[in-house]
């Protein structure tokens, strides 16, 4: 299996430079986060946080000095990379002119962002709210929806995320709302869209996107359609499968949500930016939403922010009536201004032709391929640098080699293919029987081809623990 490069050197806490390997300040670094960290999603005695010395573009190492290829781009929000040259420098530019100002204010970063992103999402779009994240956003979408139409209820799909809180949490179509169902009121789920297994038992991508319009009208019509203020979906399912919707899936949810009078929200907050090829993944299905939430990807996380991109109907209710919603650091400035500069290098460096010919010229042939040379891929799905390789037991069965919200035991196939990619110089980002391709969008074509020649020896293993 192929071997990581070793990093020498890193920025110590004072920022000085310290030569790696550094056992000691890991060991520091070890000790006080098992001490006195608190991590999301975790039973905080079953975890053991890798300390992170360092990055840069598609790659971060440890304190070992060992490096790994960032192919989850973290939580699929570092889409220019680690330490981004322009990003950082921006960083400091804008520190040094105004570091923070309330919302109540009006700001040059601030409202060069929001025309950058009206101009991206074209029509009908006219103004922008931010917020500090993704969930947030959602959260504002809904209430944007719920203020402007006099309805309460929001409908989302099972597997889907939106959020970690709130009605986010609530809207969320996974496990992690289980536990949080008093956290939000007044949502309904549906089945969305899933050819490869199929809800309605569909044969074809035609009758998937057939039948599942047909089940969304008729969870519409049930719940009562003038109750129904919105329909938040994820254009592109992310952590929950990397699903591309079927051809006519969105423009039929578009004639759904006109027919009665629906607010469609686009959560864009992972698929977004560049992520698929295009600026919002919804403009490669020719539809128009009528509010797009974004984050992660709109400055690369570097500085937290969010926000929601509002159409001039909805926009224009409010032009009498006072929107009730607000955050102390709603489009913050540093958080802007990297914004701003993530679409100057985004054009300067044809970042989204660079992911378009990537993704078809690299990834799908090779993802493909795997489809022949290892029994225990199913399906390969995808569009941009966003990809998902689902792992079965049985190629005709299509068994998941794990089952869904898998227990520690059950998912050994899964922590045994992520231990191989680790040991190859990849982190992966795994979910439950699949392993996702979202690298940084600034990757080379050298360090993907390593990265996917990593993963094809991993998936060894995933062929023996079946038996193959």
């Amino acid at each position: 299996m192929s071997e990581s490069s070793i990093a020498s050197s890193y920025l110590d806490l004072s920022g000085n430079p310290a030569p790696l390997p550094d056992a000691a300040a890991e060991a520091v670094v070890r000790a006080n986060d098992r001490g006195h960290v608190f991590h999301s999603w975790s039973a905080q005695g079953a975890i053991d946080p890798l300390p992170v010395a360092g990055g840069k573009g598609a790659e971060f190492w440890d304190y070992a000095g060992k490096t790994y290829l960032d192919f989850g781009s973290q939580l699929v929000n570092l889409n220019l990379g680690h330490q981004h040259p322009d990003l950082i420098a921006s960083l400091h530019r804008q520190a040094d002119r105004l570091a923070t100002i309330q919302p109540g204010m009006a700001n040059d970063v601030r409202s060069e962002l929001a025309r950058l992103l009206v101009e991206v999402a074209g029509e009908p779009f006219a103004k922008v709210f931010f917020t500090n994240g993704g969930v947030d956003a959602n959260e504002y979408a809904v209430r944007m929806a719920r203020h402007t139409t006099g309805r309460h209820k929001v409908l989302s799909t099972y597997r889907s995320y939106h959020g970690g809180m709130g009605t986010p949490i609530g809207l969320t179509g996974d496990p992690r709302r289980w536990a949080n169902e008093g956290a939000a009121n007044g949502v309904i789920h549906f089945f969305g869209p899933y050819p490869y297994r199929s809800p309605f038992h569909s044969a074809t991508a035609e009758e998937e996107t057939a039948r599942a319009l047909e089940h969304l009208e008729a969870v519409i019509v049930l719940e009562g359609a003038n109750t129904i203020a919105a329909i938040i979906l994820e254009t592109i399912v992310g952590t929950n499968g990397i699903l591309v919707p079927p051809p006519g899936y969105l423009a039929g949810v578009r004639e759904l949500c006109d027919k009665y009078g629906i607010v469609y929200i686009a959560d864009e907050v992972m698929a977004g930016f560049g992520r698929t090829g295009d600026w919002f993944a919804v403009q490669g299905f020719g539809v128009q939403p009528d509010l797009i939430t974004f984050a992660k990807g709109v400055n690369s996380g570097y500085v937290p922010l969010g926000g929601v991109i509002i159409s001039e109907k909805i926009a224009s209710f409010f032009n009498d009536k006072v929107f009730y919603g607000g955050l102390t650091y709603s489009g913050h400035p540093l958080g802007c201004a990297l914004g701003v500069t993530t679409f100057e290098v985004f054009r300067r460096d044809g970042i989204l032709e660079h992911v378009r010919d990537l993704s078809e010229r690299v990834i799908a042939p090779r993802l493909n391929q795997w489809l022949t040379t290892h029994p225990s891929v199913g399906e390969v799905r995808g569009k941009g640098l966003f990809w998902a390789v689902e792992l079965v037991k049985d190629q005709q069965t299509r068994e998941p080699l794990v089952p869904f919200n898998p227990t520690p035991a059950q998912n050994a196939p899964m922590v045994a293919f992520a231990a191989a990619c680790k040991a190859g110089g990849v982190w992966p980002f795994t979910h439950y029987n699949r392993t996702h391709i979202a690298p940084p969008l600034v990757i080379t074509e050298a360090e993907l081809t390593r990265g996917l020649d990593v993963i094809d020896e991993a998936l060894n293993l995933t062929d023996n623990a079946i038996g193959a």
